[in-house]
């Protein structure tokens, strides 16, 4: 079994290179945002190991480590959100 990083850097590689150049500014754009608004789906690329959350006030991620479901279409929200669940289920 890979040991833990690695294996963190190997998913944010691969949720990375699902994303198209104008997502990939997108979400850097939003790391200059203060937080996402409540509710919100993202995924956290430091802790990709906890799948789809669900941002809350008070458990605000790091935002330069976050996709934001708002900041890709829905396209490629949909192959992150398969590429999460088949790793968490393997």
């Amino acid at each position: 079994m890979a040991d833990p990083p690695r294996t963190e850097f190997l998913a944010r590689d691969v949720i990375l290179k699902l994303l198209s150049d104008a997502e990939v500014a997108r979400v850097s754009s939003a790391e200059g945002t203060a937080s996402l608004a409540e509710g919100a789906e993202y995924l956290d690329l430091e802790l990709t190991h906890a799948g789809i959350q669900r941002f809350q006030r008070g458990k605000a991620p790091a935002m330069g480590t976050v996709v934001p479901r708002s900041a890709v279409s829905d396209a490629t929200w949909s192959r992150i959100v398969a590429h999460v669940s088949s790793a968490k289920a393997g």
